[in-house]
């Protein structure tokens, strides 16, 4: 039959999306620009243009939800989606490799430096007094056995808690009465799947609030020192992550409440496991390499 869909691919309609993103994010950056070489106005330009990616972006995938409600997501339509979540956090991947090889290379080839008072001084030429180390001499550290540790437990504990909502997706246990505190959020007695992504989620909510604390009480600052801006980079992109995990997975949650996802059928569900995965391994790296190993020997704050 003429126009008869005949094969398991989605063809998608036209959408307005591309065009409305670029021209906001062109005017997100051009409002960056203007703000940071004080123009007038650029702030609110900033703001405007971000307004414009992140409505973009609700749009786009709110689109996406619907076509899922419909059935255009076949197994060979999820399989691509697959693929390009691969790609993607492939691409995350290089991101932090980055990170750690700024890391790597401050702390493998230090420069004399000085750190007295609050002022980070370059050691002159000579000074046998003041040598090249990491972390640079006389600069306090965060103790990686307080709170990054427990930061770590819990980010274990969320992988553990994402993974059990994974599982009973897939073995779809839902249902049974709503008793307790679960009963209060509208989760079945039965049903792991929520139960799983309301402890992940606040795992995650828990884990930003105390890297807030620690880098408010961090005793070493962002700028003009190589140590601190190396740390605060590679944590806060990493903390960036977590806060972006956290929200798919809130929007997982809502999802998981309109009855959206099944067992086979929770790609955006799937993604974010994955991702929140991703997040759970940067942070052994960053852990192990940054907190203890690049710390080793330094005097610990508090």
């Amino acid at each position: 039959m003429a126009g008869a869909k005949n094969h398991p691919y989605h063809i998608l309609e036209p959408s307005p999306w591309p065009l409305i993103g670029s021209i906001a994010a062109f005017i997100m950056a051009a409002g960056g620009v203007m703000y940071m070489h004080e123009a007038r106005g650029g702030g609110w330009v900033f703001l405007i243009g971000l307004a414009g990616v992140l409505f973009t972006m609700y749009a786009w995938w709110a689109d996406v939800v619907r076509e899922a409600r419909r059935g255009d997501h076949t197994p060979v339509v999820q399989l691509h989606f697959r693929y390009g979540m691969i790609l993607f956090i492939a691409s995350e991947v290089m991101f932090f490799v980055g990170w750690f090889w700024a890391w790597f290379d401050y702390s493998l080839f230090p420069t004399a430096m000085s750190y007295v008072d609050g002022q980070v001084e370059r050691a002159a030429e000579g000074a046998a007094a003041i040598a090249a180390q990491w972390p640079p001499q006389g600069l306090e550290v965060i103790n990686a056995f307080e709170l990054p540790l427990l930061n770590t437990l819990i980010l274990l504990c969320s992988g553990t808690t994402v993974t059990w909502a994974h599982h009973a997706l897939i073995h779809d246990q839902r249902g049974g009465a709503k008793r307790g505190l679960w009963g209060l959020l509208g989760v079945g007695e039965r049903d792991g799947f929520l139960k799983g992504l309301w402890v992940t989620v606040a795992l995650g909510v828990l884990f930003t609030g105390i890297q807030a604390y620690e880098y408010a009480h961090a005793p070493f600052p962002f700028k003009g020192l190589n140590y601190g801006a190396a740390f605060f980079m590679a944590t806060g992109f990493h903390g960036f992550h977590v806060l972006v995990g956290t929200i798919f997975l809130i929007v997982c949650l809502i999802r998981g409440y309109k009855g959206d996802f099944t067992p086979r059928q929770h790609f955006g569900f799937e993604a974010a496991a994955w991702y929140w995965h991703f997040v759970d391994v940067v942070w052994l790296f960053l852990f192990v390499t940054v907190y203890v190993w690049g710390n080793w020997g330094a005097p610990v704050h508090g």
